[in-house]
């Protein structure tokens, strides 16, 4: 760790808390209104992730051929015109789809600036600090954002704006990155991210571990929207702060996986991210068969755990590849490409399937059957030779 790498952790954790206090400050104000149906909440999320998969060509040339720290900068003013305008009374899909243009435009700069902070070597452990700050913001935003907003919804909208505001000011204290220049060819913003899928999706091993990470986030989007049915229906939950404290079991998980992760699973030993998947999908199998909050909470937490042992290696393997062609930024923009389009889709069927009575236990035992056997093909197909 060294300054440049502080800040950023400092500044993701903040931008990151807000996004998830927000989005639990819209579900109260969902369950203290009343009167939406179960498709509500999926289809607030998909609103987030429209501008992941529309904008992802041009926030990737952006985060690449600019520098990052303002990239950065201008990502968390937006977001904080979408707590502005839910703050004034417009519907909350539409301001909370204004923070997703927002965390659309954060991400390839927040994990292309990584390389450019600290040496390849360093690249897995850096993965797993950002990483572990930003589930660190997903347990205390959820938790903070519900408890705030079970007592006041203007209070938690006017504290997620002024924390949207601090990470703003963060980025000045980050090192002015040399942005890549653009190169001649092809023009169009699509074209350029047909021309980086191409590149990037050549290799096999990029192409499988783009599909393992793209499984994962769609699962555990999903998990975390069924929860807001689950608690209630089968835990009898009642407040946004009852949901939210599940997702802080699963989320004290994650920390703990990515802080373990480095001393288990070096950047040429990728493939022993497959253990922790099949156990993923297990806690999810079991998951469906609980009944009481303690034991949620402990199987939640283990599926956190997984989770966070799972993910890191794989990005920073991503990372690594795209260094080294492509971009860093680039290739953080097609992989988020696929996953969120992944998750766009998983929100759409899970909300259309919700409308049309679907429980969710079977949810649940879909998504952890789901897990099984994609891992099972990507084992099959991974190399065994270490990323470049």
């Amino acid at each position: 760790m060294n300054r440049g790498l502080n800040t950023l952790v400092g500044a993701q954790f903040l931008s990151a808390f807000g996004d998830n206090a927000i989005l639990f400050t819209v579900i109260a104000m969902s369950l203290q209104t009343g009167g939406r149906g179960a498709w509500y909440i999926p289809a607030l999320q998909s609103a987030f992730l429209v501008a992941y998969v529309t904008l992802t060509p041009w926030v990737g040339a952006l985060a690449d051929r600019h520098p990052k720290p303002r990239v950065l900068l201008a990502a968390n003013l937006v977001k904080s015109l979408g707590a502005v305008a839910i703050f004034l009374g417009v519907e909350p899909l539409l301001g909370y789809a204004l923070i997703g243009v927002g965390a659309a435009t954060y991400g390839p700069a927040k994990y292309g600036i990584i390389p450019e902070l600290t040496h390849t070597d360093n690249l897995v452990r850096a993965n797993g600090w950002v990483e572990g700050a930003t589930i660190a913001a997903i347990l205390l935003g959820t938790v903070g954002g519900a408890r705030l907003a079970d007592q006041s919804i203007p209070v938690a909208l006017i504290t997620v704006l002024m924390i949207y505001l601090v990470s703003a000011a963060a980025t000045f204290l980050l090192p002015q990155c040399v942005a890549r220049l653009a190169e001649p060819g092809v023009q169009s913003a699509w074209g350029n991210l047909l021309e980086w899928m191409k590149a990037l999706l050549g290799s096999q091993r990029a192409r499988l571990i783009l599909l393992a990470l793209s499984l994962f986030w769609a699962c555990a989007a999903t998990l975390r929207v069924v929860l807001v049915a689950w608690a209630p229906e089968v835990l009898k939950s009642k407040t946004a702060s009852d949901i939210a404290d599940l997702t802080f079991f699963m989320a004290i998980g994650i920390v703990i996986g990515a802080a373990l992760v480095p001393r288990l699973i070096p950047l040429d030993r990728v493939r022993r991210t497959r253990f922790s998947a099949y156990l993923l999908g297990t806690m999810f199998l079991v998951l469906a068969t609980v009944h009481d909050t303690a034991t949620a909470r402990l199987v939640l937490l283990v599926i956190g755990v997984c989770g966070g042992i799972f993910v890191v290696p794989l990005n920073a393997a991503i990372q690594a590849i795209g260094h080294g062609t492509i971009g860093s930024g680039s290739a953080v923009a097609v992989q988020n490409f696929f996953q969120n389009s992944a998750i766009l889709l998983s929100m759409g069927l899970y909300s259309v399937a919700a409308a049309q009575g679907m429980g969710s236990v079977l949810t649940i035992l879909v998504l952890g059957g789901l897990v099984w056997i994609m891992t099972i093909m990507v084992t099959l197909r991974l190399p065994k030779l270490p990323a470049r």
